[in-house]
């Protein structure tokens, strides 16, 4: 309590000031709520993955091959191994490091493929108020983006095309839509004939088969592609009216991937080649191929459907047509803004008479009326 006086003789008054300071009241009941709760336990890795599976991947419409590479591959066959028993807030450092331990053998995107699906999880369950604060650091393993994937040189793959067309006129055609067009496994198999334009020479790749289900290619992109003259040839000497796929069984059923991988396997063994179901390896000789060939890191992107353009930049160094184009220019001789080094050097993607441009027009002599 505090008391404060104030006299005034003219007029004569007196004023007291008292001012007494009572506590906040506090809810007895909320607070002893409170007190009485007790903290709850996070779940388990082991028991929260399901849960994530339906209620993220599954509910987010991810594509069907993506969840079962979420459920069977980066949970069932390295993180839930390493770290199922483990509270979700137990998921710490340490931990961490374990699971990268027993992935010492597997490629470095691998591991940060696993990586990135534990930290998805992990903040999901921050977002479900199931953990408060990420236990755990995750940082992506550093990658060599100089060493390009495993493809067929330019003579492998010649022997490989010439295989190909002697077991049969389809598995020549899927053998170069993959080699010659960059197409995915699954978007081999889908490819319909609605999407092939013979008059412009184009492919419009929109959409991929995984086991049976047909979904957007990856990346949730259509994109087209032109053709060679040696895969408009393959595919016209299929055409056909036993359905909307392009490639077709002989009973008439669309092809699978066990069907495209007996394909490839019958055109290496047939090449001398070693027998593998590594389909994918078409792609990759695709794109290094046109890196090879001096194609530009954005025109292989925008081909491949690359969502990124690091992705491309891994068969860049395969390519040595920009270095030695860009060392051309240091043969230019004088300032680049000097009107004879201008007239010397045409204009990028200009060429002949298009780089020197229009004709002066001529001068015409005016006459009266």
């Amino acid at each position: 309590m505090r008391v404060r006086v104030r006299e005034n003789k003219k007029p004569s008054w007196i004023m007291v000031d008292v001012r007494i300071g009572l506590p906040v009241p506090v809810q007895p009941k909320f607070g002893a709520q409170r007190r009485e709760q007790p903290k709850k336990d996070a779940p388990t890795l082991r028991e929260f993955a399901p849960r994530w599976l339906d209620g993220y991947a599954r509910a987010n419409k991810l594509k069907p091959s993506t969840v079962n590479t979420y459920e069977n591959i980066r949970l069932k066959l390295h993180i839930l191994p390493a770290l199922g028993a483990l509270r979700l807030s137990e998921v710490d450092d340490a931990a961490l490091q374990r699971l990268k331990g027993r992935m010492l053998e597997l490629d470095p995107k691998t591991v940060n493929d696993v990586l990135g699906v534990l930290s998805k999880l992990l903040k999901t369950a921050i977002e479900w108020k199931e953990i408060d604060v990420m236990p755990c650091m995750i940082k992506p393993l550093r990658r060599d983006m100089n060493k390009a994937p495993r493809f067929h040189d330019f003579d492998e793959y010649e022997q490989l095309v010439e295989s190909a067309a002697k077991e049969g006129a389809d598995v020549l055609a899927f053998l170069l839509l993959g080699g010659e067009a960059g197409l995915r496994r699954g978007e081999i198999i889908a490819v319909e004939w609605p999407d092939i334009d013979f008059k412009r020479n184009q492919i419009t790749v929109a959409r991929a088969d995984w086991e049976g289900t047909v979904g957007v290619p990856k990346g949730g992109k259509t994109r087209r592609v032109p053709m060679t003259t040696r895969l408009v040839a393959a595919l016209q000497a299929i055409r056909h009216q036993r359905g909307r796929r392009v490639l077709i069984q002989a009973d008439g059923c669309p092809v699978t991937k066990d069907t495209v991988r007996t394909w490839m396997r019958r055109a290496l063994k047939l090449a001398g080649m070693p027998e593998t179901n590594d389909i994918h390896i078409l792609r990759h000789t695709f794109c290094s191929h046109l890196a090879m060939r001096g194609a530009s890191a954005r025109a292989i992107m925008v081909l491949a459907g690359h969502s990124d353009l690091t992705t491309t930049m891994r068969y860049m160094h395969l390519s040595s047509a920009s270095v030695n184009g860009a060392i051309r220019l240091l043969e230019q001789r004088g300032s680049p803004d000097s009107p004879a080094q201008q007239r010397r050097v045409a204009p990028v993607g200009r060429t002949g008479e298009e780089a020197r441009g229009p004709a002066p027009r001529p001068h015409r002599r005016r006459t009266g009326s």
